[in-house]
């Protein structure tokens, strides 16, 4: 058949539908209700280019050198061209726009998504994103789908196959058609509360479509949802001024909600009970708490986006960490007044402050450290103020919204939808913001104040000493004081991409924006805060290690592949290697502050597999000068490939290998801990996991270099115990719990001495 409905594959069948239809078949075969769809499927295509005869000229257009750029230019155009000119056939012409016409009779408006597939190319990593088209109808339905297939064949796309020697004939296209959801309702549910990770169901809702809640230009009403009892805690109902819909000609455009719905509750009871059921499926399905899209057609809930929630632990361990005053314990004892104002509590912990009201991006220099912005909404133009702020507040926007995000990520506190912050506050004034309870209090909170750094440092001042090292995960730059104040004897892992994605846009598009010396600047000043917090103590950086799915929501993210898995796709030193003229600019970051005197700095390469990525990995940094023999680098063990292969790397020169647990577990067992139908089997202390980890001890014990872990196992005393028996050289924990660890570490290590001598 040229065409299967979405109910009719599933993960088994991405050799038919590529990976983005064999992902919403499996949603859909879950049980949970997708907008209906269909897939022209990669074999429709094949038999397309067959049978009008023009495979083999389309195969030799694009046989070229991919280091010709005309040349590539020339091979799209004539792709391009044998497609787009070359007539559909009757019959699947006729299939598809009647199985189309399945689709509300044939109104629908559409949305067309190429769904790439390399059957027999298992481990192929497009490097392009193909199109994408949204409120199609019957007329121009065909006519896209032939754009779509077109687009396998883009100038990006003909030189990634060719680098990789991949056979441009192997490669098919799947084509998924899709009905729109023309929303009365829309917003988002996570299933456990985004900054606490409290048990509790928080769904956020609007009138129209979903983009204002997601954008944060519309306050939704906020209901709050005991998992545990099942009963709704509390509503809020907001004053929702911007609705958007789709005009008759398709587009979304923005328009003023009717006056007898500004104020009027946006679910009703059955429509909350719905919600809560379908979140718990999700969850269930993914086996984690889920951030999910969902819209409201003629009382039919849909689900549009399922994604996990990314910010619980980092809420967890930062909450009021970057603030220098109080959490919320404290705040109902302090001298501040009573309340001025209610939002939602969007990132926990409390702060104190002149108010700053930012009306306009040039009224950003004003802020200074502690202050407090107040906005209609943020924007990511205001990150670098938002960094400076001791806590934020603003006008629109609920627990998705940018300022929400942004907060939680900082450890800021937030206060989101005041709904009239910026009309009742004013410059200067002195407030106290709770961003757990989301109130404004007039005045300074005295009573219960306490330093955020002072929180994590240990309360006893003998360090146990330990022939283990024990280091700190730094997730942030913003965070490095803090994690210093731990005692910890070094950072064993800093997350480069953090720093990347704080700016709002990819490398490309960064470096296109504000120059190559900017992009490295940034990367620099990233490091350094930690650098400088820990010297001498060792900082590890691991180079950038981005999944697509990721670097798809930022500005320049539609060149983006689109993967079926990204964790598995295009990221960690493979796309560095592939992409080497931005990955130079890494390497002078790292040129640089060693030139500073930043002796401190070691270079840790992610999602190594074997001694090839070592040394190419390694003959870069050679060529941006870095002296390897001086500096201390080494890679990531998070493959079993790599785990095999760490004897061949020790020759090629590495100075340490660095568990990450998360993927080891992940790629051993073949267990994806997203999908909740095997999400019990994930276990970090699975015999295999453990045999490669203390296979690889040993290896580098033979060969004098150091092992390390990083990943979340690390915080496990399980773990701590096999780690320090097997004679790790360090591990590494988040903040808070590397006091916890440094004492599990000393006790492994006296029962070890009393042992030998028992």
């Amino acid at each position: 058949m040229a065409v299967l409905w979405l109910d009719e594959v599933g993960k088994d069948d991405i050799g038919d539908v590529g990976g983005k239809g064999a992902s919403l078949g499996e949603l859909a075969g879950a049980g949970l209700p997708v907008p209906p769809a269909f897939v022209v499927t990669a074999g429709t295509y094949r038999s397309f280019i067959e049978e009008t005869g023009i495979d083999e000229a389309l195969f030799e257009a694009v046989d070229v050198d991919p280091d010709d750029s005309a040349a590539l230019a020339e091979a799209q155009a004539r792709a391009e061209e044998l497609i787009l000119d070359t007539e559909m056939p009757a019959d699947l012409r006729e299939e598809i726009v009647e199985t189309y016409g399945n689709l509300d009779d044939g109104e629908a408006f559409v949305a067309v998504r190429s769904s790439a597939t390399a059957e027999d190319l298992p481990d192929a990593s497009f490097a392009g994103q193909q199109e994408t088209f949204l409120n199609v109808t019957e007329e121009d339905l065909v006519e896209r789908v032939r754009e779509c297939w077109a687009s396998l064949f883009t100038q990006r796309a003909i030189y990634y196959r060719e680098q990789q020697g991949f056979d441009h004939e192997k490669v098919d296209i799947a084509v998924v058609v899709q009905r729109m959801v023309d929303a009365e309702k829309s917003g988002v549910m996570f299933t456990s509360h985004p900054s606490t990770g409290e048990d509790e169901l928080i769904i956020e809702a609007a009138w129209g479509l979903g983009e204002a809640v997601v954008a944060g230009e519309v306050s939704p009403d906020n209901y709050v949802i005991d998992r545990a009892s099942g009963d709704l805690d509390s509503v809020t109902v907001a004053e929702k001024n911007t609705m958007y819909v789709k005009s008759e000609t398709g587009e979304t455009v923005s328009e003023g909600v009717p006056e007898d719905k500004r104020t009027a509750q946006v679910l009703d009871e059955s429509e909350i009970d719905r919600l809560v059921e379908l979140g718990e499926r999700v969850e269930d399905h993914y086996g984690e708490p889920q951030d999910v899209e969902w819209a409201i057609v003629d009382g039919e809930v849909f689900m549009l986006q399922s994604r996990p929630i990314t910010t619980i632990t980092e809420a967890d361990a930062g909450a009021g960490a970057e603030t220098g005053v109080a959490d919320g314990s404290g705040a109902d004892d302090t001298t501040a007044e009573e309340v001025i104002l209610t939002g939602l509590g969007a990132s926990p912990g409390v702060a104190s402050g002149p108010v700053r009201l930012v009306e306009r991006l040039d009224q950003l220099d004003k802020v200074e450290e502690g202050d407090l912005i107040v906005t209609e909404m943020t924007t990511p133009d205001m990150v670098p103020a938002m960094k400076r702020a001791g806590g934020i507040v603003t006008d629109e926007g609920g627990m998705t919204s940018h300022a929400a995000i942004v907060s939680r990520e900082l450890g800021v506190p937030a206060v989101v939808g005041s709904q009239s912050a910026t009309g009742t506050l004013e410059d200067g004034q002195l407030v106290t913001i709770d961003g757990d309870k989301g109130t404004i209090r007039e005045g300074r909170t005295t009573d219960g104040e306490r330093d955020a750094v002072e929180e994590v440092r240990p309360q006893s001042p003998v360090k146990p000493m330990t022939a283990t090292e024990v280091k700190v995960n730094v997730s942030i730059p913003e965070a490095a004081e803090r994690a210093a104040a731990t005692g910890a004897d070094g950072v064993g892992l800093l997350r480069l991409e953090h720093m990347i994605l704080s700016t709002n846009k990819t490398p490309q598009k960064y470096i296109a924006d504000h120059g190559e010396d900017a992009y490295i600047e940034e990367i620099v000043e990233g490091v350094r805060r930690s650098a400088d917090e820990f010297y001498p103590r060792p900082v590890r950086v691991r180079t950038l290690d981005a999944p697509t799915d990721e670097f798809r929501q930022l500005q320049g993210g539609g060149d983006e592949p689109d993967e079926h898995n990204p964790m598995l796709g295009y990221r960690g030193i493979r796309r560095s290697l592939d992409t080497p003229e931005v990955f130079v600019h890494e390497l002078e970051a790292f040129r640089r502050l060693y030139e500073m005197g930043y002796d401190n700095v070691e270079i840790m390469f992610p999602l190594v597999n074997d001694v090839e990525d070592v040394r190419r990995a390694r003959d870069l940094m050679e060529e941006a000068g870095i002296d390897i023999d001086k500096r201390s680098w080494g890679v990531m063990i998070e493959t079993p490939a790599s785990a095999l292969c760490v004897g061949e790397m020790a020759k090629a020169g590495i100075d340490f290998a660095s568990f990450g647990t998360n993927d080891l577990t992940q790629y051993t067992l073949a267990v994806d801990r997203n999908n909740g139908q095997v999400a019990d089997r994930f276990d970090e202390l699975h015999p295999a996991v453990l045999e490669l980890i203390g296979e690889t001890i040993e290896t580098c014990r033979e060969h004098d270099v150091e092992t390390s872990i990083c990943g979340q196992a690390g915080s496990k005393s399980k773990m701590v115990d096999f780690l320090v028996n097997e004679g790790v050289s360090s591990i590494s924990a988040n903040i808070d719990a590397v006091r916890d660890v440094q004492h599990e570490v000393k006790r492994v290590e006296q029962k070890l001495i009393l042992d030998t001598v028992r």
